[in-house]
């Protein structure tokens, strides 16, 4: 079987669900915080490493090793589960701009740990390790981008922000 499907999901609860719950926060989730130094290198990567993800899983096959399959699954919907949550608590940040319910009290990136999460997954479905190494660069550059994010958020929100910081970590 492709491995194709695996990206309908987050195709449909990334783009479609959160265009559906809430355009401006399409609009939100697609903001980019000013980069400055080695963050637009990470950027870079970010981006590039974004769309092999995706290129490359149309090529893959999903495997038929029981144990893989299984422990992939698992970790695979626990990655759309997640990735659903956060998107919905995304949606409806509080009036002050800042999200801070749902799984945002437990970790300040509760989007890009779900990527994460749902890209091992289909790792493991895949059993590749290409597709592994670009899911690790993607992660590294996406650490960059949270702290571009994080410095605008500062900015942005000053002191609540900076206590949302220290009571909250930044992944898990």
């Amino acid at each position: 079987m492709n491995s194709f499907i695996t990206l309908i999901p987050l195709i449909v609860i990334r783009f479609g669900l959160l265009s559906i719950l809430d355009k401006e926060a399409l609009k939100r989730a697609a903001f980019f915080a000013p980069l400055v130094g080695k963050e637009k290198v990470a950027y870079l990567f970010y981006q590039i490493t974004n769309i092999m993800i995706f290129v490359y899983l149309c090529f893959l096959k999903i495997t038929t090793d029981p144990y893989w399959f299984n422990l992939g699954l698992v970790i695979y919907g626990l990655g759309v589960l997640l990735c659903l949550i956060s998107i919905l608590n995304f949606a409806n940040p509080s009036e002050n701009g800042i999200n801070l319910k749902g799984l945002y009290r437990f970790s300040r990136n509760p989007m890009y740990v779900a990527y994460f999460i749902y890209f091992l997954g289909c790792v493991l479905l895949t059993k590749s390790l290409i597709l592994f190494s670009i899911v690790i660069v993607f992660q590294i550059s996406a650490h960059w981008i949270i702290l571009s994010e994080e410095r605008w958020c500062v900015k942005e929100f000053g002191k609540e922000y900076i206590n949302y910081m220290t009571n909250v970590r930044r992944y898990i």
